[in-house]
């Protein structure tokens, strides 16, 4: 049996919003709630907190430490060596890739597509190649050995930076799937880069969150279906503006200075 490990990168740094991750949401940090929800998906074998190996990043480890979770501290920028990394002290087979800026990731849709990957026996496996799926719910499925010849092969810095734009750049290469949800909600924003983002998010748990249980996507959906007008917080933010921002200043990264 492939073990399957979801690789959860965090780090303090931010551009838009410094610190995100630890930022509270009905008392405790961003990455607590990610992580507590990860752990909710069934089929994982382990999970690793990806950070960097800056002083500011010690806060994560502690708090994977405390969630007894392990990590990893590795390049501040070259995201893609640090889940290479992260995927090798962990002798893993599958990786799923989650990001510290997702509270309301969801542990179902996590175990949904994994369950798609297997099944399909793809490389790569995404929910936002074309995305049905709100902003914030993003899960990414793929094989070491799809990893190792990316971690081997992806030149430029938004590769290295983002993780997976070399696999799902080159079809011919890996066999890739898309998997889509049952309607498309894709409109909706889920994640966290901006303060609106996080004042969206906390206002979400505050109407829906218990201690000692678990509220899904379709829990959130049906609240926002109820109050159309919560989505006004953060509304005309750009999907994956990140990624879109690094395309503008990429560059070959040299080898030698990965």
């Amino acid at each position: 049996m492939k073990k399957v490990v979801a690789i959860i990168q965090a780090r303090m740094g931010s551009t838009r919003l410094p610190g995100k991750v630890m930022k509270e949401i009905v008392g405790k940090p961003m990455l607590y709630h990610v992580i507590n929800r990860v752990k909710h998906a069934k089929e994982l074998d382990d999970i690793v907190i990806a950070t960097t190996n800056l002083k500011e990043d010690t806060q994560i480890l502690d708090l994977a430490s405390e969630m007894e979770v392990r990590s990893y501290a590795g390049s501040e920028n070259d995201v893609l060596d640090r889940y290479y990394q992260a995927a090798i002290m962990s002798k893993v087979d599958v990786i799923v890739r989650i990001t510290a800026d997702c509270p309301l990731v969801d542990p179902n849709v996590i175990d949904k597509v994994v369950r798609y990957y297997r099944i399909n026996k793809f490389d790569y496996v995404g929910t936002s190649i074309k995305p049905s799926y709100p902003d914030g719910i993003d899960v990414e499925v793929f094989s070491f050995v799809s990893l190792k010849k990316t971690w081997s092969e992806a030149k430029l810095a938004s590769e290295r930076e983002h993780v997976t734009p070399y696999i799902w750049k080159n079809p011919n290469t890996f066999r890739i799937g898309n998997f889509i949800n049952e309607t498309d909600i894709s409109y909706m924003r889920w994640s966290v880069d901006e303060q609106l983002d996080l004042e969206f998010v906390r206002e979400i748990y505050n109407r829906l969150y218990a201690k000692d249980t678990l509220f899904y996507m379709e829990d959130v959906v049906d609240l926002l279906k109820k109050h159309p007008e919560l989505m006004n917080i953060n509304k005309g933010i750009i999907r994956n503006e990140g990624y879109l921002e690094s395309l503008k200043e990429d560059k070959i990264i040299k080898k030698e200075q990965r």
